[in-house]
């Protein structure tokens, strides 16, 4: 064991306050989350297992710091008489200013979030917020009032050490370790003295970390200990993923999923494999049940899936081998075919890598096939929660279109719940000829919009998209099982192409000309066209997209980002059998000046009912209130 020895040459030990979200996170450990304390040993054993696979990184290109044992450990040293617990590894280590900035403050923005959700849930007892803010190091609160941190990077000849009683500071002194590697000393509080039995140690260690790759050992008792035998290794410390799939239970993958993601609540499925041919990898991929809090968040780094070459830990989250729109799953990949000093440049650029990751995508898709097919109300939820992510395969992925398409859902007409295209093209009606869709900014935005009532008068379905990326991702589709999408806000859509609607559509023309001119008038390059519909059966006007323009959505996203874009003009259609459009027109033929303000008022409602705000609200505002006005004073 190590010694952990203060020097004896006089040494000043400094006095650092804790960050203030630190503060608070550390009370809220404390006082909030009582539940399942043993958990702390898996976060505390994690943190070491990671230490060391870090080092063995890092040491493939830096000779420094090769390690000094041969095979890195992590060891618990129990104490029943001074009821302490150590945790111990052999691992990279930590600098002075390494411990103040790793223990002392939480250097992202998840650290307020954290403190934000606890409180928005009355500082319920919920441990998975430990996890999923990456705050796993406080948990050892949870068992103790007093915490050790005594660190030596890997190639520094100075440790440290780092004392709290989780209050308002903690203290930093040179301390004496014998190599590199961290030992957390917990100081238990006096009702978690159990934490000091070895049975209840190793029992802990095979419910949570039996998968852990480097050994664990636990010290043994005195009057057990030989000489150059005084530990006993307690859990399985082979790989995971290495092991045939019947020998790993479920159990075991959960608490497995746990620990490559710090999340406390077990993955929605996964899926373990071993492909053997021209290229060989091993792994297994889970698919979470819900997104981190930093999941979009640019720049934050993401615990995805991890990648070893010949049971060697190469990188945390390795993108190179997992497509842009599968970057929501999680799991280990193991190859025998990379060299060991693989960098990110040689990943971009390999033959080997593409085809790993041609097989890792098969993999997954056919896990979501299965999940759709087995569990459909699990599907569900992760559709819900990951979806987006998902459609952005059908603009970048042509090979994978299709399998995509089999397992898009969305919302609709018909009325709660999601919707495959195959149950939708099922469902037709005889003499649907296409599948219909509206594209707004959430289902309100599109459940009520003119667009859909002649859908809905056909009994024809339409699918609500409100994705941003739904624009593009249905561009890419374009048609399913021979059925093309057309958007019901298209300028082209066509429900009745019946001799006897051309005829009418004709007849119209000629008997709006007057009103139409007037709109034009009125309305200028603001609109490209005039034009009566048959879309229309409430309403008395929409706005339409001409071919090849841009969706409201996307021209407000694009303009919010600092980009500019040029005027849209869209198509304004009325509909002829309304009664204000037919008393529209007759005040035009008769000449009546005010149909130009009418004519204002009817272009600002169409605007609102596709999501975007009139030109000049304030202007709007008092032309409603002006009619509003000469309405009840009549």
């Amino acid at each position: 064991m190590d010694s952990e020895t203060l020097s004896t040459e006089p040494t000043p030990r400094e006095t650092h306050r804790f960050q203030a979200e630190v503060s608070q996170v550390l009370h809220l450990v404390i006082h909030s989350l009582y539940s399942n304390r043993e958990v702390f040993l898996r976060e505390l054993v994690s943190n070491a297992s990671d230490a060391i696979d870090k080092l063995r990184f890092r040491a493939l290109t830096e000779a420094s710091l090769q390690t000094v044992t041969e095979t890195p450990a992590v060891r618990l040293v129990p104490n029943e008489d001074a009821r302490t617990l150590s945790i111990e590894d052999d691992g990279i280590g930590m600098t002075h200013d390494e411990l103040v900035e790793n223990l002392g403050t939480i250097a992202h923005s998840g650290s307020k979030k954290f403190v934000e959700m606890l409180k928005q849930r009355g500082e319920a007892k919920d441990l998975s917020l430990i996890g999923q803010f990456g705050v796993g190091f406080y948990s050892a609160w949870l068992v103790a009032d007093r915490v050790e941190v005594v660190s030596r990077a890997a190639g520094h000849d100075d440790a440290w050490r780092f004392v709290s009683d989780a209050r308002e500071s903690f203290t930093l002194e040179p301390a004496e370790r014998a190599h590199h590697g961290t030992t957390v000393i917990l100081h238990l509080r006096d009702d978690q003295s159990e934490y000091t039995d070895r049975y209840r140690l190793r029992e802990l260690v095979r419910k949570y970390s039996d998968f852990v790759s480097h050994p664990i050992k636990l010290a043994k008792a005195a009057d057990e200990a030989q000489e150059g035998d005084a530990f006993e290794v307690v859990n399985e410390a082979s790989a995971l993923w290495q092991r045939a799939r019947g020998e790993v239970t479920a159990e075991q993958h959960d608490e497995f999923y746990k620990h490559l993601t710090g999340e406390f609540e077990g993955p929605l499925a996964h899926t373990h494999f071993k492909v053997e041919g021209s290229q060989e990898f091993a792994g297994v991929i889970y698919l979470p049940r819900t997104a981190p809090h930093d999941f979009d968040t640019p720049g934050e780094k993401r615990r995805g899936v991890r990648l070893y070459v010949k049971r060697v830990f190469i990188m945390d989250d390795c993108d190179a081998l997992v497509p842009t729109w599968l970057r929501f799953v999680r799991g280990v990949l193991d190859s025998d075919d990379l060299p060991l000093n693989v960098s990110r440049e040689t990943l971009q650029d390999s033959a080997t890598v593409r085809a790993i990751k041609k097989g890792v995508t098969k993999k997954v898709l056919d896990l979501l096939d299965d999940l759709a097919k087995t569990r459909a109300d699990d599907y569900t939820t992760f559709f819900a929660t990951f979806g987006r992510v998902l459609k952005e395969g059908l603009h970048a992925d042509w090979e994978h279109r299709d399998r995509l398409a089999r397992l898009m859902r969305y919302e609709s007409t018909r009325g709660d719940g999601l919707v495959s295209l195959a149950d939708y093209v099922a469902k037709m009606p005889e003499g649907q000829k296409a599948i219909y869709y509206a594209i707004g900014e959430s289902r309100a935005a599109v459940a009520d919009s003119p667009h859909l009532e002649a859908c809905k008068k056909h009994g024809y379905e339409v699918l609500f998209m409100t994705d941003l990326i739904d624009t593009w991702a249905v561009e890419s589709l374009r048609e399913f099982e021979g059925k093309k999408f057309v958007s019901v806000q298209n300028a082209e859509l066509s429900l009745d192409e019946s001799p006897e609607a051309k005829a009418t559509k004709e007849a119209q023309k000629t008997a709006f000309v007057g009103l139409f001119d007037r709109v034009k008038a009125v309305l200028g390059a603001r609109v490209k066209d005039v034009r009566t519909t048959d879309r229309l059966t409430d309403s008395p006007a929409c706005l339409v997209l001409a071919p090849g323009s841009i969706t409201p959505q996307v021209e407000r996203v694009m303009r919010a980002h600092g980009k500019e874009v040029p005027p849209v003009q869209r198509i304004l259609e009325v509909n002829p059998t309304h009664p204000l459009i037919e008393a529209l027109q007759a005040r035009a033929d008769a000449g009546d000046p005010a149909v130009s303000e009418y004519v204002e008022v009817l272009y600002d409602q169409a605007l609102l009912t596709e999501g975007t705000p009139p030109d000049d609200p304030q202007k709007f505002a008092r032309r409603i209130t002006a009619l509003l006005q000469a309405a009840v004073t009549k």
